[in-house]
């Protein structure tokens, strides 16, 4: 009885001040301050972590670096997809579709990333129901099943609408919230490196089909291409979501938890990549186009979308291991630097190879490395328990930029007449339009990180 008066006694008079130097603390400290200041955070931030969560040890490591092998294999089809749809949009609009404007044929594969992260939340909620394996399976099936009968529409833009877009975007959904949410599972001090070499297959999976659809529509024609790339989505999709498990489960977090919005540096952030979603697939989309114009072969086009999805490779897989090292909100407001300066002092004036190749580099990789940063940084303000659903909001608040980010710059085309003339200069609305947005986000990074921390080297 004294002992648990003692102990009452001793918690209450703990202060919040003193639970905040402990946070500071070294890690040689005894665990239940740093408990004490966990809960304190979650508190702070607007929700408690799962009990069950706090006392169970996250591996980093085991089975799952297998779980990242799996992840980064699907991850290498959904990107591989987005990634060549720049390439599929160039010969769709020269060959079965010459009469659709540009913008329409973009939006297809803008809605395909649109409904990616908009049904972000419901794909949360589904694979709690299911389980990641489950949850995977649909996910790869809808894809694949999408891209062999988008080869049956390549002349009909309403089909296109329904298959590439929406179902594709459907089992792209599925696929994105688990890749992103169980890596938390598995990995703590590492998550950067693991989610890095995630969103790495991703890269790899965009260079490579990038090169590939090329190849393939020269050879077989535009359907051939679909259908073959949806069977390879199956084919090996399908094995590496049977590997899949989650670590824990969980089935009681709530569908939204509006409170983490409480959190300034967690809206500032959510603001910032919404922003940064704008312009994410403007470069891939019209890279085709735009050498093109400056006087280049389609087969350079396919090229520099190959070689800006290989830099995006790199940039998912150095940013990994420097979210770890850094901080994850650093290395995001480094990305998006990156991304407005190449946008607005590089890409302007690249009227020529040399020029347009630096770009490509530059650029790929704050590109790659958005995708790695926003899961580490969503799971390090709110643990590997709320990290799903933080990720979740997160992304859906992505949705309009990637439905309307590239149709913007495709009726800004339009508008200037680019495709009719053999000159960069029309297209520089479309390249501001992009780079604007991506120095606005910055900022809002910015103002995230200093709410996050003020001193200028600290990690966070």
């Amino acid at each position: 009885m004294s002992t648990s008066t003692t102990t009452t006694t001793a918690v209450t008079a703990t202060t919040e001040h003193e639970l905040q130097d402990y946070s500071h603390s070294s890690a040689t400290e005894p665990d239940d301050r740093h408990l004490q200041t966990e809960q304190l955070d979650a508190l702070n931030t607007g929700g408690v972590q799962d009990s069950d969560n706090v006392a169970s040890a996250i591996p980093d490591g085991g089975y799952g670096w297998l779980i990242v092998l799996a992840c980064s294999t699907l991850t290498f089809h959904f990107n591989g997809f987005t990634g060549s749809w720049g390439v599929i949009q160039s010969h769709l609009l020269q060959t079965s579709l010459p009469d659709v404007p540009t913008s329409t044929i973009t939006f297809v594969g803008s809605l395909a990333t649109a409904a990616t992260v908009a049904f972000g939340l419901a794909s949360v909620r589904l694979t709690r129901l299911v389980g990641a394996r489950l949850g995977a399976v649909a996910g790869v099936t809808l894809l694949g099943v999408a891209q062999v009968l988008s080869g049956f529409t390549t002349s009909q833009v309403g089909g296109l609408f329904g298959l590439s877009g929406v179902m594709v975007g459907l089992g792209m959904s599925l696929l994105y919230t688990i890749n992103n949410t169980l890596p938390t599972q598995y990995f703590s001090s590492k998550l950067g490196t693991a989610n890095g070499l995630v969103k790495f297959g991703g890269g790899i999976g965009a260079t490579v089909l990038a090169i590939v659809v090329e190849l393939l529509i020269e050879r077989v024609g535009i359907p051939w291409t679909f259908r073959i790339i949806g069977f390879i989505t199956l084919s090996t999709g399908i094995p590496a979501a049977l590997l899949l498990k989650e670590r824990t489960q969980s089935r009681k977090a709530p569908f939204l938890e509006l409170a983490m919005f409480r959190n300034p540096a967690y809206t500032a952030v959510f603001i910032a990549a919404a922003l940064g979603a704008f312009t994410l697939f403007a470069p891939p989309y019209f890279l085709p186009l735009i050498a093109r114009s400056v006087g280049l072969s389609s087969t350079t086009g396919a090229g520099l979308v190959a070689g800006f999805n290989a830099c995006t490779a790199i940039g998912r897989l150095v940013s990994g291991p420097t979210c770890d090292r850094i901080g994850p909100t650093n290395t995001f407001l480094i990305a998006m630097l990156l991304s407005a300066v190449s946008m607005l002092a590089i890409w302007p004036f690249s009227s020529n190879l040399p020029l347009l190749a630096v770009f490509v580099v530059l650029n790929g990789i704050a590109n790659g490395s958005f995708f790695v940063t926003m899961p580490t940084v969503a799971a390090a303000m709110f643990g590997p328990e709320r990290a799903p659903v933080a990720m979740s909001q997160a992304v859906t608040g992505w949705t309009v930029g990637y439905l309307v980010g590239p149709p913007i710059a495709g009726y800004l085309i339009q508008a200037t007449g680019a495709e009719s003339k053999g000159s960069l200069d029309p297209y520089r609305p479309a390249i501001f339009y992009a780079g604007g947005l991506a120095l606005v986000s910055a900022v809002f990074v910015l103002i995230g990180r200093v709410a996050m921390e003020r001193k200028v080297l600290k990690r966070v």
